[in-house]
């Protein structure tokens, strides 16, 4: 009697948890890799902060600052930063720039609250600052928790002062306050949505006055320690980029030590992926990499350091003039991996998400042909030419990977730098590291796929 095939093993779409195939050497690999990880991220709090880490990494690797007019060859590495809130990396290839680049794109901004331009104010003998928060957040999240203060003030003569409070151990630490619960009653009879309202989010700053007998006595306390901190005045504040962040460390999380806790996952996970995947080109790949670490994914890619900008056509036209290359050529020819995070199934709110098509922790870096919300609206949606390109790369470099898609159809969406990139006429997807809790001021990554979404970083840029 013929034996019976094993349709099901043949015919069918079979995913595998990471953990039942990682060897004991890529669990080394992987474990490494995440240790890196947590270091810069830990001391990347803001798009300023990932840009002067990430260059200092890149120049420990080779990297030197594109200066206009340059002669590139193959195997060359440079970097250009854009204002020091975005960056943009190369390693020229063998082919010429009209053959196309293989690009991958993060962002380096991550959901926040903002200082206003005139922040600090004193209210019943405590001192405040104002906020105006940073992209999508669920305000209730960021009551009640420790704030860091990180930026940059800008004075007339256009000196730089960063500050930085609160991360080191020994910095006092911020918070917006919240009710309590025996007083809270009208507060929790409100929608989740309205219970906190955005002109609310204050940060308790100070409460004691100085020793004068002039009006708002705690504000010029607080003024006075800035002052004398920093050289700076409340008239320097109106030309400062100032943020307040989660005060958690990048810890392991669970029992197992399975999990990344973190502040600003999204996307720094991914941005490193890129990052470290480009410096660990030690040869000259078939086409040009390009690396970039992008600004105000979060707020719409608006703006001179979002992906929006023309900074990205200046420096790919600065690289195709290295060679005679037309930058229309270039674009038609090349791809882009739009690495962003995407929502993690999580069995403790199953409703909102179709489960066959969801990305899950342990299954490997997520692609996806399409974002946006409900009728795909605001979406890049990757040929399926390119869908099938990344299975091959992925699957003959050993790279787990998973099919994935943000939520249910009518549930909502989000959206990446990816449709900006298509519009450049350039073959977009999307691939990235699920995440649980997105946008709050604590996310949880898995390990696997974040070493996953590295190793597909890697396995593209190398493609020959």
């Amino acid at each position: 009697m013929e034996e019976k095939k094993d349709y099901r093993a043949e015919l069918f779409y079979e995913q595998k948890n990471g953990y039942d195939t990682l060897t004991d050497e890529r669990r080394a690999e992987l474990e490494n890799y995440c240790e890196e990880y947590k270091r810069w991220l830990d001391i990347s709090r803001t798009e300023r902060e990932c840009v002067r880490n990430a260059i200092e990494l890149a120049e420990a690797e080779g990297f030197t600052a594109y200066v206009p007019g340059m002669q590139l060859k193959a195997g060359d590495r440079v970097y250009y930063s854009n204002r020091g809130k975005a960056l943009l990396l190369a390693v020229i290839g063998a082919k010429p720039m009209s053959d196309g680049a293989v690009i991958a794109a993060a962002h380096i901004d991550s959901p926040r609250l903002d200082l206003k331009q005139l922040p600090l104010y004193e209210d019943n003998e405590l001192a405040f600052f104002k906020t105006h928060y940073y992209g999508g957040i669920k305000k209730y999240q960021w009551t009640a928790i420790p704030l860091e203060l990180h930026g940059a003030v800008v004075t007339k003569d256009g000196e730089t002062i960063d500050i930085v409070i609160g991360r080191d151990k020994s910095d006092p630490v911020l918070t917006v306050s919240d009710l309590l619960p025996h007083l809270s009653g009208d507060q929790m009879s409100k929608k989740l949505g309205e219970a906190i309202k955005a002109e609310a989010l204050n940060i308790m700053v100070g409460s004691v006055p100085y020793a004068d007998e002039g009006s708002d006595r705690v504000k010029l306390a607080v003024m006075s320690i800035l002052n004398s901190s920093y050289g700076i005045t409340e008239a320097d504040l109106i030309s400062a980029e100032l943020f307040a962040v989660p005060a958690f460390d990048v810890r392991d999380l669970g029992l197992d030590r399975s999990f990344i806790g973190a502040y600003g996952h999204d996307d720094r996970v991914c941005a490193y992926a890129e990052l470290r995947a480009i410096m660990d080109l030690k040869e000259a790949p078939a086409r040009t990499a390009v690396c970039i670490l992008a600004d105000k994914e979060e707020t719409g890619s608006d703006g001179v350091s979002g992906m929006k900008s023309e900074a990205f056509e200046w420096f790919m036209s600065k690289l195709c003039a290295s060679d005679g290359s037309g930058l229309l050529d270039c674009f038609a020819n090349s791809i882009c991996i739009s690495a962003d995070v995407t929502a993690a199934f999580d069995p403790n709110y199953p409703d909102v998400s179709e489960k066959r098509n969801a990305a899950k922790l342990n299954y490997g870096v997520g692609l996806h042909k399409f974002t946006g919300s409900r009728g795909k609206s605001g979406t890049n949606d990757a040929p399926a030419e390119l869908v099938a390109y990344m299975r091959r790369v992925l699957d003959e470099n050993g790279v787990q990977w998973q099919m994935c898609e943000l939520g249910k159809v009518d549930q909502g969406g989000g959206g990446t730098v990816a449709m900006f990139m298509g519009n450049r006429n350039i073959d977009t997807i999307d691939a990235g590291v699920p995440v649980i809790s997105m946008h709050a001021p604590y996310e949880v990554v898995s390990k696997y796929d974040c070493y996953m979404t590295y190793l597909c970083m890697k396995a593209v840029y190398g493609d020959k």
